[in-house]
């Protein structure tokens, strides 16, 4: 260990001289406290300390200690179902200790060391085996819902287990094989959160993840190992948006960050994940997701790293063949807490106040999503959503401009929809989904109509918008019937499509058969309208008609396990339909 001593102090930035033989992020004790601080940066022996915990009362002159590794995190056994704060530290166990406070300098185990986990390893593992990086060894049962793989660390130089003990009871301290450089093999390991995990290929990405939510998966998809972004001014329904997608997605594995937000929205996690059943496994959502919890009134330092323990986790069970999901909200309070580093080390600030290499760092965190092939041969993905709260809803400020050079999926909130109650408020003229047309394969082999009704769908949405600036300059009694049809239809979809209840017990899930069900159902409907209309048949009585109301209540009246229903509402609209065509002669043909 080196040790050096402070020379100034400027918030969450100490200045040291004395580590010359230190490397950049390097981990540091620092102060009488013995405080968490990394390295990030060193200029003929001075060096400058993030500290990643409150340092108030600090004083020229203390100690500090450099540990000679960087800032990393313990992977294994007990990683799901925890809650952390951006350093690995696991706030139930430190809350038990030392109460709901956090002391500075605190220190607990990230894993239980002594939790006894059963190891099953591989028949064909044994001493002598060759074994190469990332091969895995075996699995323990992590929760009924994750089986963790233990895996040979990235890193190992050996090729070959010198001893391997087998199957058996062990802690994750426990030694169940070594190498022939007699290095240690656990079934836990470190990792660099600054540094990826490798993997052997990257992949094009070709398979949506289902979230649930209509107006995502039918209109802007995302894929497995896409990149998202949820921009929107407060109270639009960032954090209600992610927490639906972080519920109900298909992804085997969520971490959830909470990088700078209200205490009270982790509070509404902590409390509403556990009562929360996975509707594929009938399991607790719990049992298959990490929260990572640096709220607004943690140090800010520890927020600039969390979003990297969020990603490095990510990557270890990417690594095992899981699909996982990311939420970071926000990174919007990730960025301001770069900009107010980067000021307190009096660097030169760019737009609005943050450092020049803003762009650089999004481009680090976002770049790690994708769908890979693992060193072992194993295909795994992350998939990343990122909240951005940008000050008053202005997506021209800097960091969701730069946001969208990284992302491919822009879920753009709109205050009026928040204003009118309209869940999730994902405007459908901003936003847009650079992956549609690569799930496009995907979906046409689970539901034809995927696309047809999709593209339908989104421009009815164009035209009504279209007509609805002539509808504030005249009304809408001076346009034709079917003009008119247009914006009964556009609020059919807007109301029984696009809106959803997070509340209901059947409209806060929509599977994706009835998704596709309901939209064609109100594409059929528009068609057969107009058609009727082009024959004289008034608008009135089209509208009139009381299937209208039945397709917009399908979301509350058909439950996803109960979609036969939806046969009995078609019986409905052919019925009612054909009754108008045999009195105005049309000749458009029954769905």
């Amino acid at each position: 260990m080196i040790e050096g001593k402070i020379t100034r102090i400027s918030g969450p930035i100490v200045f040291a001289e004395g580590l010359d033989a230190c490397g950049l992020y390097d981990v540091v004790d620092v102060g009488d406290k013995k405080l968490i601080g990394e390295i990030i940066r060193q200029n003929k022996g001075n060096a400058t300390i993030q500290v990643y915990e409150e340092n108030t009362g600090m004083h020229i002159g203390e100690k500090i200690v450099c540990h000679q590794r960087p800032l990393s995190l313990r992977l294994g056994p007990g990683l799901v179902g925890t809650i952390y704060d951006g350093i690995q530290r696991p706030l139930k166990s430190m809350a038990e200790h030392s109460g709901a406070f956090l002391l500075p300098g605190e220190r607990t185990e990230p894993l239980d060391v002594d939790k006894i986990w059963h190891f099953e390893a591989l028949d064909e593992i044994k001493a002598g085996s060759e074994i190469k990086p990332g091969q895995v060894l075996g699995s323990v049962k992590e929760t009924e819902s994750i089986t963790q793989k233990i895996m040979v660390p990235p890193l190992v130089r050996g090729r070959t287990l010198k001893t391997f003990k087998g199957s058996g009871d062990y802690t994750i301290d426990d030694v169940i094989g070594t190498t022939e450089f007699d290095e240690e093999i656990k079934l836990s390991q470190y990792w660099p959160v600054r540094e990826p995990r490798p993997y052997s290929d990257k992949l094009e990405v070709s398979e949506p993840l289902i979230t649930g939510q209509r107006v995502i998966d039918v209109f802007f998809p995302l894929s497995k190992g896409g990149t998202a972004a949820i921009p929107g001014g407060f109270g639009t329904g960032k954090t209600m948006t992610q927490h639906a997608v972080a519920k109900w997605c298909d992804a085997d594995l969520i971490v959830y960050i909470g990088c700078g937000e209200r205490g009270n929205e982790m509070t509404e996690v902590l409390t509403e994940f556990p009562e929360l059943i996975d509707p594929r496994t009938g399991r607790s959502i719990m049992e298959r997701t990490i929260l990572i919890a640096n709220t607004s009134n943690m140090p800010v330092a520890a927020r600039e790293v969390s979003l990297y323990s969020g990603i490095t986790l990510a990557e270890y069970y990417r690594d095992m063949g899981l699909h996982v999901a990311i939420m970071a909200d926000s990174t919007s309070r990730w960025a301001e807490a770069l900009r107010e580093l980067s000021g307190r080390m009096e660097e030169m600030p760019a737009e609005e106040g943050f450092p020049a290499y803003l762009p650089t760092r999004l481009a680090s965190f976002y770049e790690r999503a994708g769908r890979v092939i693992s060193l072992e041969g194993q295909e795994g993905s992350i998939s990343v959503i990122g909240a951005v709260s940008p000050p008053g809803g202005d997506f021209s400020e800097p960091v969701t401009q730069h946001t969208k050079r990284f992302i491919r999926c822009f879920w753009a909130l709109d205050r009026a929809l928040a204003n009118a109650r309209h869940y999730p408020a994902i405007g459908w003229m901003e936003s847009y989904s650079e992956y549609a047309s690569e799930v496009r394969e995907w979906w046409e082999k689970n539901n034809p109509l995927w696309w047809q009704v999709r593209m339908e769908a989104l421009e009815l949405l164009k035209k009504e918008d279209k007509l609805y600036q002539i509808v504030r300059l005249i009304g809408p009694d001076a346009l034709p019937d079917s003009d008119r049809l247009v914006l009964n239809v556009a609020e059919m979809i807007k109301s029984g499509f696009l809106q959803q209840n997070a509340f209901d017990d059947v409209d806060m899930y929509c599977c994706s058969e009835k998704q596709i069900k309901i939209l064609e159902l109100m594409i059929d409907f528009y068609k057969r309208a107009l058609s009727l209309i082009k024959a004289g048949c008034p608008l009135v009585k089209v509208v009139s008609l009381p299937v209208f109301e039945e397709i917009i209540r399908i979301k509350y009246s058909v439950p996803n396990n109960q979609l036969d229903k939806i046969s009995e509402i078609l019986n409905h609209f052919n019925g009612q339909f054909s009754e108008l065509e045999s009195v105005y002669g049309s000749s458009e043909a029954a769905v």
